[in-house]
């Protein structure tokens, strides 16, 4: 058996071990159940989310995507209310033409 020892803020803790204790695992136990899921998946178990609730890949397209804006690329005209209905109307349809022909 061996032993592992990490430093955690105060307030991290006592949350973790709150939403441990209505659960019923003590702390111990779930940092096990996390490093063997680890080995499990050959990663993290989870998704890793930015403090955006994105993630890290969807943040930097965002980022990227922002950043053509500013220079005017990938931008399109700003359409009124019954533009903007149109063409989401046109994409369903779209859509769901290119789903039905993919099925036959």
């Amino acid at each position: 058996m061996s032993y592992i020892q990490l430093r955690i803020d105060e307030k991290t803790k006592k949350s973790a071990k709150k939403v441990l204790d209505k659960i019923g695992i003590d702390m111990s136990s779930a940092i096990k159940i996390y490093l063997r899921q680890i080995v499990i998946n050959q990663g993290i178990p989870f998704k890793l989310l930015t403090q955006n609730g994105l993630s890290i890949e969807e943040e930097r397209q965002i980022l990227k995507a922002s950043e053509e804006a500013k220079k005017g690329k990938n931008v399109s005209k700003a359409m009124t209310s019954k533009e903007a209905i149109d063409y989401l109307k046109n994409l369903k349809w779209k859509l769901n033409t290119t789903r039905i022909l993919k099925k036959n």
